[in-house]
């Protein structure tokens, strides 16, 4: 079967108006429904209160019904005496009217009788029998909802289009409504493709990867309100997918598949489409996303989307998501916000980038930080909160430039701990104890990388363990080299044990950093920036002066060198998985995936604050975490004890250089 190259690429505007223009997207009819089956549906009307609400004046708290003018002069000194003329309770219709110099004793939302215009609260009253010592004033419309303060009879409450969430739900149970019109669902079915997809909880062979996008898209259109059905793994057969998808025509108004889009020769979805309908977009000029199809057939639509997860998400987000909300009635689009660019990226001019990133806040702006540029990878479907896109005619973005940012979720909580910096198993173990895992954002971008956040404003927290050949010392050297002496601070963490991880029984028989250089052994190594980094190229640079070495060709010399991971767990998979023999990682990662481990060195791992961010709540649970680190230690798995021990004033302010253990 010969090759398809793709037609005319279109931006993604451009793809929702061809859509538009051909198959004119719209809801399918109105039904209705009891509340309790109206989560994700949408308003076909817009919705108005059938009464007040409160629908009476009640009582804000439990206390005593009084005519605010019987008791404006009453204080502490002076109280004023009422006679208590009888109760409310919550429910109940009161008989009893407000006289000269009388109270009613009321309960938190009982109704409030005639002739009363304030509660005083229990707390500033005694009462002996029916005698009621008042004393403070109590101003009219004191602790007393009033009826209609919160909604009046006849207020627009909802908008046709709104997509219902639990709360618009409890709204219209507060007004009495029991069902609700709402448009029909469209049906759509989801099919995966591609013989290298395997489905959840299947073994997972070599060369397999599970599926993602199935439920990916599946969710997503449910969360927008579409009655969305997972079809299954469809093989690279042309005849079965053909059929497969004619016959979900029958009885869905949307059929979506993942994967077989691009231009391979074995990506068949583009020609079932074409022979099944007709293709209005084949190509988008975005990356990634490029392997993007959208057809129409018997006036039903068929889309296309790409099989790396990230890609796929992202076009849900920016394409999908406005044209389902044409057939849904949805009034809701994709939220966006400005932020500034903490980097410089370069780019080619002609497609638009679609770039995850996460938020961040800095001294006056939000931070868009970019997460990963792989659309191959999942774990940015959770670490990111959205995406930038940057235009097509767009080269390059300067440091400090505003961008736009698509969410996939809403704005992260003021109150987030923004850790970036240096990769740490510990350090996890900490946030887990401090029950800060829920309000925790780790981003592993290496010491460096949080040494330079820590400068533009946008960490909270950066891990360090950056070492300085110039002085022995770990981390302090750097405050001045950075700039930071007036603006952060370095509190003293903890000592890890790093060295060589290597499969287990050592089978090249690799002894120090100097097998290193052998032909025969591949490495793995970590992300420039990071601290294990700078160790490294430091010893490397030792050993190839010492054997008279190209310093400039080290990196073609060693076998291995230019492939970096960001985790020591990484690091370890690698060498577990056979995709090197040795790499540089804390010792319990070794342990952990039952690996061999050389010891090189204890480190010292620092944590750098800005002194802006000192108070804030996160950041002083995390310094007390390190103060009382022992006990952690002591409570977590003896494993980690092995590797790791408390620095000389853990939690304390590092103000001078430590000698390496």
């Amino acid at each position: 079967m010969s090759r398809k190259i793709f037609h005319t690429l279109v931006d993604p505007d451009e793809a929702v108006r061809l859509v538009v223009e051909k198959i004119h997207p719209h809801p399918l009819g109105t039904e209705k429904v009891e509340l309790t089956n109206a989560l994700h549906r949408v308003l076909a009307e817009d919705l108005y209160s059938p009464i007040d609400h409160p629908p009476f004046d009640r009582s804000e708290v439990d206390g005593y019904a009084v005519r605010s003018v019987d008791v404006e002069w009453s204080d502490e000194l002076s109280p004023v005496h009422l006679r208590v003329k009888g109760r409310v309770k919550p429910g109940e219709k009161p008989v009893i009217e407000a006289g000269v110099n009388d109270a009613v004793e009321v309960a938190t939302g009982a109704m409030i009788p005639r002739g009363y215009d304030s509660v005083v609260m229990e707390e500033y009253v005694e009462r002996d029998g029916e005698v009621l010592k008042v004393f403070r004033a109590s101003p009219p419309g004191d602790n007393i909802s009033t009826a209609g303060s919160d909604i009046s009879s006849g207020d627009l409450v909802l908008f046709k289009g709104t997509l219902l969430k639990h709360g618009h739900l409890a709204l219209l149970a507060g007004l009495g409504i029991r069902e609700v019109e709402v448009f029909k669902k469209p049906k759509a079915i989801v099919f995966s493709t591609g013989e290298e997809v395997v489905e959840p909880g299947n073994t997972l062979e070599v060369g397999k990867v599970y599926d993602v996008n199935g439920v990916l898209i599946t969710s997503y259109l449910r969360e927008l309100g579409v009655e969305a059905y997972y079809g299954g793994l469809l093989p690279d057969d042309y005849d079965v997918i053909k059929d497969r998808i004619s016959s979900a025509l029958e009885d869905y108004d949307m059929v979506f598949t993942s994967g077989g889009t691009s231009a391979g020769v074995s990506d068949l979805v583009y020609k079932v489409f074409s022979n099944i309908g007709e293709i209005l977009v084949h190509g988008l000029k975005t990356k990634p996303g490029k392997p993007t199809v959208i057809a129409t057939s018997k006036g039903k639509i068929l889309i296309g989307l790409p099989g790396f997860p990230l890609s796929c998400y992202m076009i849900l987000i920016r394409v999908v998501s406005k044209i389902v909300k044409l057939y849904t009635g949805a009034l809701c689009d994709v939220k966006t916000v400005d932020a500034s660019m903490p980097v410089q990226i370069r780019k080619q001019v002609g497609k638009t980038w679609l770039i995850p990133v996460m938020l961040v806040e800095s001294e006056n702006d939000l931070a868009a930080y970019p997460v990963s540029m792989s659309s191959g990878a999942i774990s940015p479907l959770i670490l990111s909160d959205g995406f930038v896109e940057i235009g097509e005619n767009v080269d390059i973005v300067m440091e400090g430039e505003r961008v736009r940012v698509y969410l996939f979720r809403d704005l992260p909580e003021k109150n987030r701990l923004n850790v970036i910096g240096s990769n740490d198993p510990l350090l996890t173990e900490i946030l887990r104890f401090k029950d800060m895992v829920s309000v925790s954002r780790v981003l592993n971008v290496g010491s460096t990388g949080g040494w330079k956040a820590v400068a533009r404003g946008e960490a909270d927290v950066a891990p360090t363990h950056l070492f300085d050949e110039e002085t022995g010392c770990y981390n302090t050297p750097f405050l001045k080299k950075y700039g930071l002496e007036d603006k952060a601070v370095l509190i003293r963490g903890y000592d890890r044990l790093i060295g060589i991880v290597v499969a287990k029984g050592n089978p090249k028989n690799i002894l120090s950093l100097e097998d290193f250089l052998r032909s025969d052994v591949r490495m793995v190594n970590r992300s420039k920036g990071s601290g294990i980094r700078v160790y490294l190229d430091m010893a490397l640079k030792k050993n190839a002066i010492a054997k008279g070495l190209d310093l400039g060709k080290l990196s073609r010399i060693i076998n291995g060198y230019t492939y970096e991971v960001k985790t020591h767990t990484a690091v370890a998979t690698a060498i577990k998985q056979g995709r090197a023999d040795a790499g540089l990682a804390v010792g319990y990662v070794a342990e952990l995936l039952n690996l061999d481990f050389i010891p090189l060195t204890w480190e010292e791992y620092d944590f750098l604050i800005p002194k802006k961010k000192i108070e804030k709540e996160a950041v002083s649970k995390l310094i007390d975490a390190l103060k009382h680190l022992n006990q952690i230690l002591d409570k977590a798995e003896p494993l980690l004890k092995k590797y790791y021990r408390a620095g000389e004033g853990s939690g304390f302010e590092k103000v001078s250089c430590f000698q390496k253990p």
